[in-house]
C-alpha cells in the first residue's frame, strides 16, 4: 500500500512538473499575453486621452477613438480604426490597420487637410504615432513571429508573480536589440516591458498603470510609455470602454475613413 501511494505521488508530482513546463514555455506565454493584451472580446471600443509630456513638463493632448474588430482566433485578422477629435491640428484625421498573421499589417492614415488617403509603407511601422512615443506598430501590436522569446527569469512586479520574457527581433533592422516584458502569470496581461538599444542600454519603458474589469475582460485603461533618452512620455487613458458592440465591417474602407459614421466614433 506504501509503496503505490510513493507511485501514485511521484506521477502526480511528474504531472504536474510536465504541466508547469508546458505553462512555462515562452512561446505560450507570450500567446496568452497577446490574447489577453489585444484580442479580448469580438470587437473593442474606447473613447482614448493621450497625453504628449515634454522634458520640460509641457504637456499636449490628443483625443480619439479607437475600434478594433477580430477575425478568428488570437494571433489573427483584425481591423483598428481610429478617429481623432482633438487637437485641431489632427481634428477628423482617421488611422486604419488591417493586421495579418505572419505578414506585415497594412496601414492607411487620411489626412484631412489635403483630403488625402496615405498608405503608411511598413518600413515606417516604427515611426511614431501622431507624436508619441509609442510606434505605428505599437497601436495593433508585433507579430510573435518576429522575435525569438526566451524566460529571461522570474519575479514580482507591483506585487504580482510574473514570467519576465526577452524577445529578440529577428530582423536587423529594428531599433532596439531586445525586449524584456514582465507577464503576470495568471491573467497574463504585460505590465511592464523595457526596450534595449543596440548598445544593450534601457531607452524606453512600457508600464501598465490602471487595470479594470470591463464585461469579464481585465483591461488595461491606463499606460505609459517613457523614452528614458529623450526625458519624453505618452501616457494613454482608455474612457468608456466596450466590448462586443457589433462592429460592422463596412466601418473599416477608404469611404469611412473620410466621413466615419457618428455611431461607431461618437
Amino acid at each position: 500500500m506504501k509503496r503505490s501511494l510513493i507511485i501514485v505521488v511521484s506521477i502526480m508530482v511528474s504531472l504536474a512538473i510536465v504541466g508547469s513546463s508546458f505553462a512555462a514555455t515562452p512561446d505560450e506565454i507570450m500567446k496568452k499575453s497577446q490574447a489577453a493584451f489585444l484580442y479580448q472580446g469580438k470587437d473593442f471600443k474606447s473613447r482614448v486621452m493621450m497625453k504628449l509630456v515634454s522634458k520640460g513638463g509641457q504637456e499636449r493632448i490628443r483625443e480619439m477613438t479607437m475600434l478594433r474588430k477580430n477575425y478568428g482566433l488570437p494571433g489573427g485578422e483584425q481591423k483598428y480604426f481610429i478617429y481623432f477629435f482633438q487637437p485641431a491640428d489632427v481634428k477628423d484625421m482617421t488611422f486604419m490597420v488591417y493586421k495579418y498573421p505572419g505578414k506585415d499589417a497594412d496601414r492607411w492614415l487620411f489626412i484631412p487637410a489635403i483630403s488625402m488617403v496615405r498608405r503608411i509603407a511598413a518600413k515606417d511601422k516604427y515611426s511614431s504615432f501622431v507624436g508619441s512615443d509609442f510606434t505605428y506598430e505599437d497601436v495593433s501590436g508585433r507579430n510573435l513571429e518576429d522575435d525569438n522569446h526566451s524566460i529571461a527569469k522570474e519575479e514580482k512586479y507591483n506585487g504580482k508573480d510574473c514570467f519576465v520574457v526577452k524577445s529578440t527581433p529577428k530582423a536587423a533592422d529594428m531599433e532596439y536589440r531586445y525586449k524584456l516584458s514582465w507577464i503576470e502569470k495568471t491573467g497574463f496581461l504585460p505590465l511592464k516591458e523595457e526596450y534595449y538599444d543596440k548598445r544593450g542600454e534601457i531607452y524606453k519603458v512600457f508600464t501598465a498603470d490602471e487595470l479594470k474589469d470591463v464585461k469579464g475582460f481585465p483591461t488595461i485603461t491606463k499606460r505609459t510609455m517613457k523614452n528614458l533618452q529623450s526625458s519624453h512620455m505618452t501616457e494613454v487613458t482608455y474612457l468608456k470602454v466596450d466590448y462586443n458592440i457589433g462592429i460592422e465591417d463596412s466601418l473599416f474602407s477608404e469611404r469611412f475613413l473620410k466621413q466615419p459614421p457618428k455611431k461607431w466614433i461618437e
